[in-house]
């Protein structure tokens, strides 16, 4: 028998996770605005196919709000919120939605459940990428859909920038202080090693803008994005080594008007479920017309 492949390292507790999405459930509103941007942009994703989804599934639902634009649009028949905390699944209930307590790791549906899932913003919290994504294939009819959006690599680098300066100069080493971010070609080739058809992976790069560094922390804190490490890999945060980082920040990220940036990247992804009859993508170097010809096909015919 071939060797059991290891775990996944356990990076993320995801009890402490789903206890801070409990928690912040009553103000989420006042700090989803990175939220708003991703479910606008999904759902103009959506309106860009022609199909009407029978029954999708919202993965880290919050309160449903996807879903009801979704069955309000006519786009979807049915959809069922999935969530980890009480609160939003109860926020989500008296929107006339259909609930389930799931965990975006172990989802708890069988196969072919679904011939849409969506996952805005929460992937990037899951230890097992790469299983997470084999799980949403499964619970996918052929020719289902998946879209989600996830925070990557470029996410924060401002203040990753400072707080690494600030402990290796106060405190001689560093320890994990912001969550690992999968990069825009990793999520392509783990949409691809899921066994998803036609994947599609691309990035929107938010910048926003604060009076003070501070106020970023407090709206990562809302957000319910404060890195949540497994016990163990990470030591409590030093005030003083906190105020040199945002020392730092002020010094080194402040625009004329004395506010400063922070940058989000925002990678989207897309993927089939496989199917019969389903549009292949050519193998490289088999396309029989090159990118000149038809360019100049275009300019030919345009005059």
């Amino acid at each position: 028998m071939p060797p059991t492949p290891p775990a996944p390292p356990q990076i993320f507790d995801r009890a402490r996770l789903a206890a801070r999405r409990n928690h912040i459930a009553k103000s989420f509103a006042d700090y989803d605005f990175l939220r708003q941007r991703v479910l606008e942009d999904l759902e103009s994703r959506l309106d860009d196919t022609s199909r009407k989804f029978e029954r999708g599934l919202e993965l880290s639902a919050a309160g449903g709000e996807l879903s009801a634009r979704l069955i309000a649009s006519g786009k979807a028949g049915a959809m069922v919120a999935a969530d980890t905390a009480p609160r939003f699944r109860d926020a989500a209930t008296a929107r006339g939605l259909e609930t389930a307590a799931a965990d975006d790791e172990a989802l708890p549906f069988l196969p072919a459940s679904f011939d849409l899932v969506a996952a805005p913003l929460c992937l990037h919290w899951v230890n097992d990428l790469p299983g997470a994504l084999a799980q949403i294939r499964r619970i996918l009819k052929p020719d289902g859909l998946f879209l989600g959006a996830l925070f990557g690599a470029g996410t924060l680098g401002e203040l990753r920038s400072v707080l690494t300066e600030a402990e290796s100069e106060l405190m001689g080493g560093l320890a994990p202080r912001l969550s690992p971010l999968p990069g825009l070609r990793d999520m392509a080739g783990l949409l691809q090693r899921a066994g998803f058809a036609l994947p599609v992976a691309d990035r929107d790069t938010v910048t926003v803008r604060y009076g003070d560094p501070a106020r970023l922390l407090h709206d990562l804190k809302g957000m319910g994005e404060r890195a949540a490490f497994a016990r163990g890999t990470a030591r409590p945060l030093p005030r003083r080594v906190l105020h040199r980082a945002l020392d730092l920040y002020r010094k080194r990220y402040s625009d004329a008007d004395g506010k400063v940036a922070a940058t989000f990247e925002i990678v989207h992804v897309l993927g089939w479920a496989p199917a019969p009859g389903q549009p292949q993508p050519l193998r490289p170097g088999s396309a029989r017309v090159s990118l000149a010809d038809a360019v100049r096909k275009v300019q030919k015919e345009g005059g």
